[in-house]
């Protein structure tokens, strides 16, 4: 099962049928929602989740609408009702100032037509609303309670992973916030030890290739005849780096007859490269 359908699943079984106030506003928010669609004198909801389409039944039996059937096509379930018994619903202009039943409007809303990607790959809340008016609405109301989605067209959105927590707590989905975080946490070790593991490659990689151009002019100093003409200092630090190419300098620093730090033994090397490349 999805991560979605997991969350939804989880909102589906909150148990406040019994307040008709909340459940006339998630009624308000699975209306304002993409998957509705107009036929003549009816409406119809459509979605391929089941639990959606349970939820909805349930909550439009509580306002007291028997005069439905779920349709099944394939993967999809439809519940068509007359416009007529909808009328008080289809009127309404969605700007609340109650924030239980704000809560309850967008969990109508996210199960009407939300989803949320599987935060274990990225993080992407999506909610698709019938109009952009409304979504805008939506939007608006949403920053007033500190959680901050995105508008495009009809489309609103969250893509940080924060925000989607507080998302998902809003509209009472508790259990699903606890995994949701879990996966945040788990994410996050792991980016911080790929951004170790990616610098301790790109360090070591930097000194492999010092190194190696640090080998190099020594070798070619000898090639040359010139190596011997080094003074002692040089030819020491040049001998140990022959015999230990991939020795850090701090550690190179440390065998020499009379030690030095590793800004000393970079001095050095650099001095025999410059030297190196100096020779015709």
């Amino acid at each position: 099962m999805s991560f979605s359908k997991d969350v939804k699943k989880e909102l589906s079984k909150i148990n406040n049928l019994a307040n008709k106030k909340e459940v006339e506003y998630e009624l308000y928010g699975y209306l304002a929602s993409n998957n509705i669609s107009e036929e003549k004198n009816y409406i119809k909801y459509s979605t391929e989740n089941d639990y959606n389409i349970d939820r909805f039944a349930k909550i439009v039996r509580n306002m007291g609408i028997e005069n439905f059937d779920i349709d099944v096509n394939g993967n999809v379930f439809s519940v068509k009702i007359k416009k007529n018994s909808f009328k008080v619903f289809l009127d309404f202009n969605y700007n609340i100032e109650n924030v239980e039943l704000l809560k309850c409007l967008v969990r109508g809303l996210f199960m009407g037509s939300g989803s949320i990607n599987n935060p274990e790959k990225k993080y992407h809340l999506e909610c698709s609303v019938k109009n952009k008016d409304i979504a805008s609405i939506v939007v608006k109301l949403m920053k007033e309670n500190d959680i901050f989605m995105k508008q495009r067209e009809n489309i609103i959105y969250i893509k940080e992973g924060e925000e989607i927590s507080k998302f998902l707590a809003f509209i009472g989905a508790s259990k699903s916030v606890l995994e949701f975080e879990e996966i945040r946490v788990q994410r996050s070790m792991n980016n911080k030890v790929n951004r170790i593991v990616n610098c301790k490659s790109a360090n070591l990689n930097k000194v492999l290739n010092a190194s190696v151009e640090q080998i190099d002019a020594i070798r070619k100093l000898k090639q040359n005849g010139k190596f011997e003409k080094l003074d002692d200092n040089l030819k020491e630090i040049a001998t140990l780096r022959l015999e230990y190419p991939d020795m850090p300098l701090s550690e190179l620093g440390s065998k020499l007859s009379n030690p030095v730090g590793k800004s000393g033994v970079n001095y050095r090397l650099k001095k025999i490269i410059s030297i190196a490349n100096n020779e015709n």
